[in-house]
């Protein structure tokens, strides 16, 4: 029986997607990226060897495994193909097993130069985007004026197409911005030579889904960022742009509602967030300072907690339960992941956040109002730590009884089963208890 299984983030991102679709394809004959651009960082750990994606899905280091990124996809050539000469540096051929759908929305220099204009002019309100050009791409596509992989194929068309939205942004720079305006003929010169990489990879990955699904093939459809950066769902405005819960690989890639078979949402055994936005959890610590939080230090040191895209240190917090348990009903998730559990072995104690408290009341579901939500403190329970290294544990049995005891809290307060639990960074350091593949 074949299976297509969703892979989300439950949280604020960063919980570990990459290391997990790696591990659970070894039974997968394709991997589809369904939403986000390269705003995403993907890193993957094989016998200590470290790789960081940022767009091509992250089954690419399995040879036999087929990847296919979908229209739900914002698209910068620039990065993809600087991603794909550093896999062929360490000897995997990406592209012949890279399929990009004509309809994935192009990032262009403009864009990038409007995502940075606009957070410089909003100063401490800014969002924390990643200045990669994500949100003004999307909004092209969303205002019908955006150029497409698509649009490539006729560079006498897209010729015409880039200066007509080139004078519609370079206005916006120039005359709100206060920032330079971009050469029509440096960017056409440089889209022309990206070109020549890109279309021989573009394919109706749409198609191509739906035979791997009429042929019974294993697909697992591979999410970017986490599920309460949601453009609709998330804290608004502290989001990214697009839909990173499990119904974006629906919208995202063309397949239909009843061809999900199940959704693995990952979740980090503690939580941690990039940019600005609520976070009631938070253990504040300052890396370039060394002043903050005790707790907060050890969970940014020791989780290796800085972004794989922008290098930005993460702020760092306990489990915070409120916002799973939101995030568990939004994705339809059947199974949990559940990483990064070594990080937490030093600790005398850890608490669960199971509530908010605000105005005077307890909540056990976030508020949408993003100043609400910044208001809310956490409600805890605290549970023993167990003091022992954790790392590369191959039985669940063999965990540190508190340890386990943690796990089955999770899933107490849950409801749902952990289905994988990572151990450590690499590959194999990874507990498959119930393989999202198998019956």
């Amino acid at each position: 029986m074949s299976k297509n299984v969703v892979i989300i983030g439950t949280q604020w991102g960063d919980e570990g997607k990459g290391k997990v679709v790696d591990l659970i394809t070894d039974k997968a004959s394709s991997v589809v990226r369904f939403q986000g651009g390269h705003n995403a960082g993907h890193t993957l750990v094989i016998a200590g060897k470290k790789t960081v994606l940022h767009l091509i899905p992250s089954g690419i280091l399995r040879s036999n495994v087929e990847c296919l990124i979908a229209h739900g996809v914002v698209l910068s050539m620039s990065a993809l193909i600087e991603e794909l000469s550093e896999l062929e540096a360490s000897g995997v051929d990406a592209a012949k097993r890279l399929k990009i759908s004509p309809a994935c929305p192009l990032i262009m220099p403009y864009h990038i130069a409007l995502d940075n204009a606009r957070e410089a002019k909003r100063g401490k309100s800014a969002i924390g985007t990643t200045g990669k050009g994500i949100g003004p791409a999307y909004e092209d596509k969303v205002a019908r004026r955006g150029l497409r992989v698509g649009d490539l194929l006729d560079l006498k068309s897209f010729a015409e197409k880039l200066g007509e939205v080139m004078e519609y942004h370079n206005f916006s720079l120039s005359n709100y911005y206060g920032a330079e305006a971009l050469d029509y003929n440096s960017v056409l010169a440089q889209a022309s030579e990206q070109a020549k990489t890109i279309v021989p990879m573009i394919s109706d990955v749409t198609e191509q889904i739906h035979q791997h699904i009429a042929s019974k093939q294993n697909i697992l459809f591979e999410g970017a960022q986490g599920s309460l950066l949601d453009i609709d769902q998330g804290t608004y405005p502290f989001v990214t742009s697009s839909n990173t819960t499990s119904g974006g690989a629906v919208t995202g890639s063309g397949v239909g509602v009843t061809d999900i078979d199940c959704v693995i949402g990952i979740v980090k055994a503690y939580t941690t967030r990039v940019g600005g936005g609520p976070f009631p959890t938070e253990l504040p610590y300052d890396v370039a300072s060394d002043k903050g939080d005790a707790i907060g230090k050890v969970l940014g040191t020791i989780g290796c907690e800085f972004g794989a895209t922008t290098g930005r240190q993460r702020r760092c917090g306990w489990l915070d339960m409120v916002g799973l348990k939101r995030s568990f009903n939004l994705n339809a998730v059947t199974g949990i992941c559940l990483t990064k559990l070594d990080v937490l072995d030093s600790l005398e104690s850890i608490k669960i956040c199971i509530a908010y408290e605000l105005n005077g009341k307890q909540i056990t579901t976030p508020p949408y109002d993003v100043r609400d939500y910044a208001a809310a403190n956490p409600v805890y329970i605290e549970m023993p730590g167990w003091k022992k290294s954790t790392i590369g544990i191959q039985s669940f049995d063999h965990l540190p009884q508190q340890a386990q005891d943690y796990i089955r809290k999770i899933e107490e307060l849950s409801n749902l089963p952990i289905d994988i639990l990572s151990t450590g960074p690499d590959r194999d350091e990874t507990l498959i208890l119930n393989h999202p593949f198998d019956e």
